[in-house]
């Protein structure tokens, strides 16, 4: 649900608030990795792959 599709004001303020504590963790994270995070598919992709290294589509084909 987006920001500004909640039914309340208190909500929509959450989901505001949420919102930008998460731009503000991401942007730590880059500045710590030293580069950006991936973002969409790569994103997905890269956030799927276990610790054996293989993905979740991978690990569908076999």
């Amino acid at each position: 649900m987006g920001v500004n599709q909640a039914p309340t004001a208190k909500g929509r303020a959450a989901a505001a608030g949420l919102k930008q504590a998460a731009e503000k963790d991401e942007k730590k994270t880059e500045a710590r990795k030293g580069s950006d995070l991936a973002k969409g598919a790569k994103r997905f992709e890269e956030r799927s792959k276990s610790s054996d290294g293989r993905s979740a589509g991978d690990k569908q084909r076999d």
